[in-house]
């Protein structure tokens, strides 16, 4: 099958569930900018072929208004992304479809402040195709030096994130990490219409790539099920609690199910 070119292309590890929802994310902006996009994963790579380029995209993203939709709810408010995307993300309130059950966030952890750092860190980034891999210090752009803590969808925070990993509290000491500012606020838009699959085991998901060209609508489908057109590997990951109060979740690495 004749792929058609791509216009944006990004390194991806699919076992890391932030990571492939963030590809999701980036085809749901994209698909928002310029509709009718089509998106796929092939040689370590999510590509989309589009009418314009991802520094295009990136700087439609940084323009764009990000609101506060219930100005009493600094945790858990809907935010409204505005400019060209116009979208709504309240995923995780949705009790019916289970994205819910995929809020890693809580307590004082203020999601829109989270957001509005993330998406500014991830504009900054000097080589647009390791997007996903951009590792750096997140700062409150409104609060000069104040450090801003990701979601932590990125599992490579995730898979290390309880004090018994590494022998010491992080916070108590006041440490400054890094985070990944793009799967951090790419994984929140792409959760809003991509969704994994459950299973029968509490918190634990399973997603599949796709490796044909596929427009949004079909592409959030493929996420979720087989389809019959080719090959789709199927990963399976856990968003585990990552603190001894049992509130914070983490994203963890997806282990691959053996069968496509």
């Amino acid at each position: 099958m004749n792929h058609p070119e791509p216009n944006i292309t990004v390194n991806v590890d699919v076992t890391n569930p932030g990571q492939f929802f963030a590809c999701c994310g980036l085809l749901e902006l994209a698909d928002r900018l310029w509709p009718g996009v089509e998106g796929w994963f092939g040689g370590g790579e999510f590509r989309i072929s589009s009418e314009g380029t991802i520094g295009d995209l990136l700087e439609a993203v940084e323009e764009a208004d990000l609101d506060q939709l219930d100005p009493d709810d600094d945790t858990a408010s809907p935010m409204y992304l505005g400019g060209p995307f116009d979208l709504k993300l309240d995923w995780w309130q949705d009790g019916f479809a289970g994205g819910n059950r995929l809020k890693v966030w809580a307590g004082s952890m203020r999601s829109v402040r989270i957001a509005r750092a993330m998406r500014a860190a991830m504009t900054r980034i000097p080589e647009p195709q390791w997007l996903l891999d951009y590792g750096t210090t997140v700062y409150d752009p409104d609060r000069g030096r104040k450090k801003v803590e990701p979601y932590y969808f990125d599992s490579r925070r995730g898979g290390n994130a309880q004090s018994i990993d590494i022998g010491f509290a992080p916070d108590s000491l006041k440490m400054t990490t890094h985070a990944f500012p793009a799967v951090e606020f790419l994984c929140l838009i792409g959760l809003q219409r991509f969704r994994p699959a459950t299973t029968q085991q509490r918190r634990v998901f399973v997603y599949r790539t796709w490796s044909v060209p596929l427009p949004v609508p079909i592409a959030q489908v493929a996420t979720m099920i087989k389809l019959a057109s080719s090959p789709q590997p199927a990963y399976r990951f856990e968003n585990a609690f990552r603190t001894d109060q049992r509130k914070h979740k983490s994203f963890l690495p997806a282990t691959p199910l053996g069968e496509s």
